[in-house]
């Protein structure tokens, strides 16, 4: 008897995986026939929010299932990174400072509007706004006096707006750029092996990546694992190895259908002003943004794309996934991404509890 329930439990988790899966397949094919800014993300993301709101709660796939999809991206982004990557960021240090700060200091505008406007309380638009670590940010709300369930829902609508609107918009800015088709990297002087070997490699890595990541609890865990150790791969391998782009396809796709799953039509019908008054306010922060990126290429010699996205209010994997398609320096992108995202670890929740504490007293003060 209780293997039988073992067994019909498997196959509904089974069940439960595969038909948002074979969804997010059809709507990825869909939106990749249409040329679709990053089809294979956009489309399986939206097919989710679909799932999720028929079915009527949230339907998480299994964590290995996102897992695998930042895997296979921190792979693909190792195999295109360049060693002048490094040189240019530390060349750029005092620019790059300076624009994560801007983008800070308006980051805490925001969440002072969301608060001030909406009614959730000032923890709660404060985390609620934090960029580029939904998980870990959503993780430490309860502990810092938030809101965990308003937290949780912002921070995702605040990544599907990301998601949706940056790579869209900054396709449409540069309808003349060819999109390149491949994820691979040539490297002069090695030999090339067969698909099938390049393949064992890949997946070596991303297996071998994700236990690492998780081991050292990297943020992002699965994504820096994997791109570490295929940077080091990469780097050392004698021979050339590729992500082929029907893999990297795969990667989004699996990505997309995570986050677009999580929504929770229930909460944001109980939310409905807060999260009418976050989109407006994201907007405006994807533009304020913007303008960091245009101001720092500008200032830098770093190309107008990369300079763009290198700034942008979280959506770390699916900024990877626009650089390559228009063909910027996605090395930089994420070398600038990933420093704005470990200040925001290191300082986000330090700064929110003496931001709310210098309110509080200056609130008893004023009675």
């Amino acid at each position: 008897m209780l293997n039988n329930q073992k067994i019909i439990s498997k196959l509904s988790t089974i069940k439960s995986t595969i038909v948002p899966i074979t969804l997010a397949i059809l709507v990825g094919f869909i939106f990749d026939w249409l040329n679709f800014p990053v089809g294979w993300l956009l489309g399986p993301m939206i097919a989710g929010i679909i799932y999720a709101i028929a079915q009527g709660t949230p339907q998480p796939l299994p964590r290995v299932t996102m897992m695998m999809g930042k895997a296979i991206i921190g792979i693909a982004t190792a195999f295109r990174f360049s060693p002048e990557t490094i040189r240019l960021i530390s060349t750029y240090a005092i620019p790059v400072v300076g624009c994560i700060f801007i983008t800070a200091a308006l980051t805490m505008l925001k969440g002072y509007l969301l608060s001030l406007w909406s009614g959730v309380s000032r923890s709660t638009g404060f985390l609620a706004s934090i960029p580029g670590t939904a998980s870990a940010i959503v993780a430490m709300s309860e502990e810092l006096g938030a809101d965990l369930i308003a937290v949780a829902l912002l921070q995702y609508l605040r990544l599907f707006l990301v998601v949706f609107i940056v790579p869209t918009a900054t396709i449409l800015m540069f309808p003349a750029i060819e999109q390149t088709q491949t994820t691979t990297l040539l490297a002069s002087g090695k030999a090339s092996i067969p698909m099938f070997v390049n393949l064992l490699v890949v997946a070596g890595c991303c297996g071998l990546g994700i236990w690492g990541g998780k081991l050292l609890r990297l943020p992002s865990s699965a994504f820096l694992g994997s791109f570490i150790v295929g940077l080091t791969t990469f780097w050392v391998a004698p021979y050339q190895l590729q992500v082929p782009q029907w893999l990297f396809a795969v990667g989004l796709l699996l990505v997309g259908i995570s986050i677009g799953v999580q929504l929770d039509w229930e909460n944001a019908r109980k939310l409905w002003k807060a999260i009418l008054i976050d989109i407006g306010l994201i907007i405006g922060l994807i533009i304020g943004f913007f303008g960091v990126g245009y101001a720092f290429y500008n200032l830098t010699e770093v190309d107008l794309i990369t300079s763009l996205l290198s700034f942008t209010p979280g959506g770390l994997e699916a900024m990877i996934a626009t650089v390559n398609e228009l063909g910027g320096d996605a090395g930089l992108v994420l070398a600038i991404q990933l420093t704005r995202m470990l200040t925001i670890i290191l300082v986000g929740p330090g700064l929110t509890t003496l931001i709310l504490k210098r309110m509080k007293s200056s609130s008893f003060i004023s009675k």
